[in-house]
């Protein structure tokens, strides 16, 4: 402890300011009084000097204390057992049934690809001859061990956010490393959660230091930034509408291969009941259904092996050869544009690698790995061989290449299986596109919507039914409008390639502000795969009039929703925070706030987490009387998956203690569950701010005993005294620090602070007894409060363009903007509160 304080005081004055103590205003009872209202940051780094300070209020005195007393071990709005996946100490029947799961949950979309990928190459360039065959087995090889395994399995997988993978996560991680985020409220005692787990830039790697600079001094390249977020995330919501129809009809049509005279219209159809019947069930747990569909993912990746091993022995074991990658260089050099054209196909073989990293959060990361180099990766390969070697002498049959190779006895098992296959993959990515939604919503870059947690032990498992018949209505239009799986093919490559670029962009700026690894690693990285990547984008968008453009029109649809409220959510905010209240208001109007204070407590929703929200002073006027305790509640995002237990809660008083006024700021990460009704909360709430008013006398107490012990050396300190170049006169050595317009009112108050000093025990011990005697009261009065009943204040605040802004942010804000926010869900929605304990008042904000 001596050396943390003589290294503390080695840092200077304003590191003492902002890390050891706070400067606070003190009431003549000598409770403290919050100072957030006035536009200064919390936990300590407002500034001592005080303009607007009224110098003739005797009452009140600003002094240097302890640290604020922001959270204590209570847990909120959290469901038991639901902190982590731990996975590592399972045993060895948990461990299998794990490997079930993750088949089932994680690797059905790129399982299914053998389906399709050639089929799909093989339309865009046709097949001359064994070469050509050789080189396009080539290229599929090669992009699945690139992408699938080097990229994502052993590099992406490690950029996870606590375990929690997917774009909005990757910005979640890039936010706490580095203030990038546009919605300013960002506290600084959000970054002492536990989770954050922040690691520090070394000195030897200053490239760190100025990249993180560079982000948080520029406003250009925090916009850059946030739009390559949603661009990437509108591209994993269109992957939810394209994965089902490409992989449910290229299953349904081998009843092309199977039943003779089976047409095109026929596989639309028997698609379409497919689709509905998996949206339906979508509802039922990741858990649960995982279970199910797993061993039989199992045994779809043990055909894929069996096949391709029986097709390797049966036709041509030459396709081994397709390892060298010179048959790729033989492959462009015969068919040049149409190799080229045919790499959208090619891609295909690699979907479902970013629906790996973002259903990540339900598994480990060591056993994605494991299951998909030792299980999926071999199979699969095993798979592609298989067909390879079954085209060498059957050229006609590209265009269903998997089941032409089917050997004849096992079509109708594989058949079977292969559709159950197609259903899970299709379920994998719409898995992935809640939880990316989840995330995007948690984080303010998404419209609330109703979700819904199918798993009582693990968080991550949700449902959103509003987009699940969404993506619903949407994957029928498309299989109605493209039933050929061709131009489907090329907008599940668009959209695939669109979330893969954006991905490495943002692991990349990991690399470098996290990670800090070599930079010639991290430019091999992004060189090697945003250049693969774009060579795909290329080929792509070469095709795009087929009709894949129907899946851009619908990410750019996303990308407009989200970026609107995210720019409508930051205006409001930054409205909200120029609107509030100032703390002397509150101090002229007196304890009783200019009205009645009627028995009961009030919980003052609002976004603001910090400051006395403006909505108040509307309640003020508009109301006849407010409760004797008023609880301003901020429900709060932070850029961390889970916030840990026992630090959920933040109290901090506001005002005087004869105000009963606080401030409280629950916490959360975007994978935590909000689930409960208003009972529990307000039981929660109550522990909690009685656990917080005791803390805080005992911490004055201590305070005070303190205080009592150096007694002597402030007296010697008293006459320190130093005038400023602007004639301020600030004492060095007692616990004021305040201006004064001359001299003599400072000597004037430091001989009375000197005779306060000269108390005796017993007016000590005084003291003493009636700091307990107003602990007591004040949580009696708490009490009394409950028992009269909670009442839940909702202020409504929207947002209007003013009358000489421009043409589209009227458009924007007054229209688009408010049409999203008045069909989400409200924020506080998750409680169940009967309309008997609701007080809502509107306020409308001109930007």
């Amino acid at each position: 402890m001596t050396e943390e304080g003589s290294e503390r005081e080695k840092r200077g004055l304003s590191s003492m300011d902002s890390m050891e103590s706070r400067w606070v205003y003190q009431d003549e009872e000598g409770s403290e009084i919050d100072n957030d209202g006035d536009g200064r940051g919390s936990g300590g780094e407002e500034s001592p000097l005080r303009d607007s300070d009224d110098e003739d209020n005797a009452e009140q005195r600003l002094i240097r204390t302890g640290p604020r007393i922001d959270s204590f071990d209570v847990e909120a709005l959290e469901v038991p057992g639901a902190q982590r996946n731990d996975f590592e100490d399972a045993t060895l029947g948990r461990r299998i049934l794990l490997v079930f799961q993750t088949l089932g949950v994680v690797f059905g979309d790129v399982g299914t690809s053998p389906l399709y990928t050639f089929s799909v190459m093989f339309s865009k360039a046709p097949v001359k001859g064994n070469e050509d065959v050789l080189g396009a087995l080539s290229l599929v090889l090669y992009t699945l061990i690139l992408i699938s395994l080097i990229k994502y399995v052993l590099i992406v997988l490690w950029a996870n956010d606590d375990g929690e993978g997917g774009t909005f996560a990757l910005y979640s991680l890039i936010c706490r490393h580095a203030k990038v985020s546009l919605l300013p409220n960002q506290l600084p005692s959000d970054a002492r959660i536990s989770s954050f787990r922040l690691k520090v830039p070394s000195a030897e790697l200053e490239r760190s230091l100025k990249i993180k600079e560079r982000l948080e001094t520029s406003l250009t390249l925090k916009k850059l930034l946030l739009m390559l977020v949603l661009a990437g995330t509108s591209m994993v919501i269109a992957d939810g509408v394209v994965t089902p129809a490409m992989s449910v009809i290229s299953a349904v049509g081998g009843l092309k291969i199977g039943v003779s005279g089976f047409s095109e219209d026929h596989v639309v159809m028997i698609s379409i009941a497919f689709i509905i019947i998996l949206f339906s069930l979508q509802r039922y747990g990741t858990s649960k259904v995982g279970l199910v569909v797993g061993p039989a993912l199992f045994i779809w990746f043990c055909s894929l092996g069996g096949i391709g091993i029986y097709n390797l022995v049966k036709y041509d074991t030459r396709v081994l050869q397709a390892f060298n990658p010179i048959h790729i260089y033989y492959y462009f050099k015969r068919n040049s544009t149409k190799a080229w054209y045919s790499l959208g196909g090619c891609l295909l073989c690699a979907t479902g690698s970013e629906a790996m990293f973002a259903d990540l959060c339900y598994f480990s990361v060591r056993s994605v790995q494991l299951t998909f180099m030792f299980l999926v990766l071999p199979c699969l390969l095993l798979g592609y061989l298989g067909q390879a070697a079954y085209l060498m002498e059957n050229h006609v049959d590209t265009t269903q290449a998997f089941f032409s190779s089917v050997p004849s006895g096992a079509f109708w098992p594989v058949f079977l299986i292969a559709n159950v296959a197609a259903l899970i993959a299709s379920r994998a990515m719409t898995t992935a596109t809640f939880s990316c939604i989840k995330q995007s919503s948690a984080l303010g870059c998404f419209p609330r919507l109703k979700i819904i947690h199918t798993s009582r032990k693990f968080m991550g498992q949700i449902y959103i039914p509003v987009m699940n018949w969404f993506l619903l209505a949407l994957a029928l239009v498309l299989v109605c409008n493209i039933s050929s799986i061709y131009e489907i093919g090329n907008a599940y490559a668009i959209a695939e390639l669109g979330v893969m670029m954006m991905t490495t962009i943002l692991v990349t700026l990991v690399m470098l502000l996290i990670w800090q690894i070599n930079i010639f690693v991290v430019l091999s990285f992004a060189i090697l795969f945003l250049g693969l990547e774009l060579t795909f984008f290329s080929s792509v968008l070469w095709s795009v009039g087929d009709g894949s453009w129907i899946i851009l029109v619908f990410a750019v649809v996303i990308f407009l929703i989200m970026y609107i409220w995210n720019y409508g959510s930051k205006l409001k905010y930054e409205t909200e925070v120029k609107k509030k209240m100032s703390m002397d208001v509150l101090r002229e109007l007196g304890p009783d706030l200019g009205t009645v204070r009627a028995p009961g407590i009030g919980l003052l929703y609002n976004e603001l987490a910090k400051g006395v929200p403006a909505i108040f002073g509307h309640f003020l006027t508009t109301l006849p009387a407010v409760h004797s305790m008023i609880i301003f509640v901020c429900i709060k995002y932070v850029p961390v998956s889970v916030v840990p237990q026992n630090e959920r809660f933040l109290f901090r008083r506001v005002c005087a203690k004869s105000y009963h006024i606080f401030r409280c700021v629950a916490r959360y990460g975007y994978k935590d569950v909000r689930k409960e009704n208003h009972q529990t909360f307000e039981q929660l709430l109550i522990e909690s701010l009685d656990k917080f008013i005791r803390r805080e006398a005992q911490e004055r107490s201590l305070e005070s005993d303190s205080d009592d012990d150096s007694g002597s050396e402030e007296d010697h300190s008293l006459s320190r005294i130093l005038i400023a170049p602007n004639g301020s006169v600030y004492s060095l050595g007692v616990p004021l620090l305040a201006e004064f317009k001359d001299t003599s009112n400072f000597v004037a108050e430091a001989r009375a602070l000197e005779e306060g000093k000269l108390e005796t025990s017993s007016s000590t011990d005084q003291i003493s007894i009636d700091a307990e005697q107003s602990l007591e009261k004040e949580l009696s009065f708490l009490r009394k409060a409950k028992e009269s009943g909670v009442v839940y204040l909702l202020g409504h605040g929207d947002i209007r363009a003013r009358k000489d802004s421009w043409f589209i942010k009227k458009l924007v804000i007054n229209y688009f903007y408010a049409f999203l926010r008045k069909n989400c869900r409200r924020g506080t929605a998750n409680l169940s509160v009967p309309h008997s304990h609701l007080i809502q008042v509107g306020m409308t904000y001109m930007v």
